[in-house]
């Protein structure tokens, strides 16, 4: 797998990293045999970041139906920190009443970081593990594949409109829509307004996240191609990638609760 190897060129490493295990069906696939088109599937995308979810909410439930009111265990001890950083920054920013924002800011925060943290895996560890398996491709990083970050944004995205809905009821929600900030004698320049507002969120917030752990999943890759001076760079650079992918699973967390808290309250 390694560049200097002789298996691939410099180009051609960078693009065999970079590239997702593709499925899809006769029907999707163009002449030359690759996938393209809706109905493609990432397959390493969507079973790593499945595998992810599973390892570590099924381990935060094991620890919750295990959980004693004495003095909690090391790992009990950093899940409730965990849920308690969340949950103050909720109580924080939104001011309505839900159910559903603390747990879904939970679920966003752990599993966008456990996903950002596969970044911190030697970028040839896994894909060299997978070509012995005979499987030609594979990103082990979820979140720099930009179909998963759209994906989680327009469910925050989807989330946010059924929670206006619910919160406010049609009549006060479309008369928003219409209303503000002109008033209903300027309809249309607010729908208009609001269509691109609306659409800006889930695109920022699914750029954003993907931009960043392309650019270090991008850096790591071209770290490991200096051979035996990589092992200088690649420590630091990884110690300040710590600080990034929680960064990035923090600041979509964040946005996702100021959505929610939009979306709840009333201008």
């Amino acid at each position: 797998m390694s560049a200097e190897g002789g298996t691939l060129t410099t180009t051609g490493y960078i693009q065999h990293h970079l590239t997702n295990l593709v499925v899809c069906s006769d029907a999707a696939k163009d002449v030359s045999g690759h996938c393209h088109g809706f109905w493609s599937f990432h397959l390493d995308t969507l079973l790593v970041s499945g595998l992810l979810g599973l390892i570590v909410f099924g381990l935060m439930a094991k620890v919750a139906s295990k959980a004693t009111t004495g003095v909690p265990g090391g790992l009990q001890n950093f899940i409730e920190m965990v849920v308690g950083m969340v949950d103050q920054q909720v109580k924080d920013t939104f001011h309505g009443k839900s159910k559903l924002v603390t747990p879904l800011a939970i679920t966003i925060f752990v599993w966008v970081f456990v996903m950002n943290a596969m970044d911190l895996i030697p970028v040839d560890f896994l894909p060299m593990g997978a070509a012995a398996a005979g499987v030609p491709y594979l990103k082990s990083v979820p979140t720099t594949d930009p179909n998963l970050t759209f994906a989680m944004s327009i469910t925050v995205f989807l989330i946010s409109i059924v929670m206006g809905l619910k919160v406010k009821g049609f009549g006060h929600f479309m008369h928003e829509v219409f209303a503000v900030p002109f008033g209903l004698k300027l309809a249309p320049v607010n729908l208009l307004f609001r269509i691109i507002e609306e659409i800006a969120r889930p695109i920022s917030l699914s750029l954003r996240l993907f931009g960043n752990m392309y650019a270090g999943e991008m850096v790591f890759i071209l770290i490991a191609l200096l051979g035996i001076w990589q092992f200088p760079l690649a420590l630091p650079w990884a110690l300040f990638h710590i600080l990034i992918i929680t960064l990035q699973a923090f600041v979509f967390m964040m946005l996702t609760i100021v959505y929610m808290s939009l979306a709840a309250e009333s201008h």
